[in-house]
């Protein structure tokens, strides 16, 4: 068996990093969680991350890539925007700073493309061919759209305007939770919210993922769709294995 590869996903409220077995696309070992910084700036992060790589490294070849996942658009390793992480992180090159820092190549992607990869090799997605879309509901929603197989990056669908809001203060999980949602009353804000996406893309499949997927069975039977949508096979896991899969590939 080829080595495992390290996923880390950075996420609001903790960052969480595994070895990963890539040839059945699943965890090699329990994965490690530390709290995300109240101030993640790009220097406490990188800290935090060195210390998640730390825990690790017994189950790492010396020298092995790091896939890292980010909660924003970015470009060749570059950060673009930051809606929910600090602001200081724009424009800075996010592959060169955790290079340097862990002393090991890095490979940094948006964490919805990175739980779409995962999907779509081991997950919900695998062998399905034209238009899918994952759709990660948490504290805002993330997006990743693949068209045979191929990633479309960066779509940041969370952001589409809907009813003069950013779609994702409506109708991501967090949303639910703060306003004290029933389960009835988000699923109105997400058909919506689904049935705009679909007349924009008219997918094959859709997928659910983020924390919430776990629950599908209390809302997705709500929605009234002509498009296919079911929760997410890898539940959190994905977003770990996908920065995994794309550190093997891009390195």
């Amino acid at each position: 068996m080829a080595s495992p590869i390290l996923g880390i996903d950075i996420g609001g409220s903790g960052i969480k990093g595994a070895p990963v077995d890539l040839s059945q696309g699943e965890l090699a070992a329990d994965r490690v969680r530390i709290e995300t910084p109240e101030a993640s700036t790009p220097e406490a992060v990188a800290d935090i991350v060195a210390g998640v790589v730390e825990a690790q490294r017994s189950h790492l070849d010396e020298g092995s890539a790091v896939g890292l996942t980010m909660p924003s658009v970015v470009q060749h390793g570059i950060v673009r925007t930051a809606a929910n992480i600090d602001k200081a992180w724009i424009g800075v090159d996010a592959d060169a700073l955790f290079t340097e820092r862990l002393g090991r190549p890095v490979h940094v992607v948006n964490d919805a493309d990175a739980a779409g990869v995962a999907e779509m090799h081991y997950g919900a997605g695998k062998g399905v061919e034209g238009v899918v879309l994952l759709t990660t509901l948490g504290t805002g929603i993330g997006s990743a759209l693949f068209v045979d197989g191929q990633l479309v990056p960066n779509t940041e669908l969370g952001h589409l305007e809907l009813d003069g809001h950013d779609a994702e203060s409506r109708a991501a999980s967090s949303a639910r939770e703060d306003e004290d949602l029933s389960w009835e009353e988000w699923a109105e804000r997400l058909q919506r919210y689904y049935s705009h996406v679909e007349g924009l893309f008219w997918p094959d499949l859709l997928i659910v993922g983020g924390g919430v997927s776990k629950k599908a069975k209390k809302f997705l039977p709500l929605l009234k769709l002509r498009t296919p949508i079911v929760p997410a096979g890898l539940k959190n896991e994905a977003g770990i294995i996908g920065a995994a899969w794309h550190a093997q590939h891009l390195g």
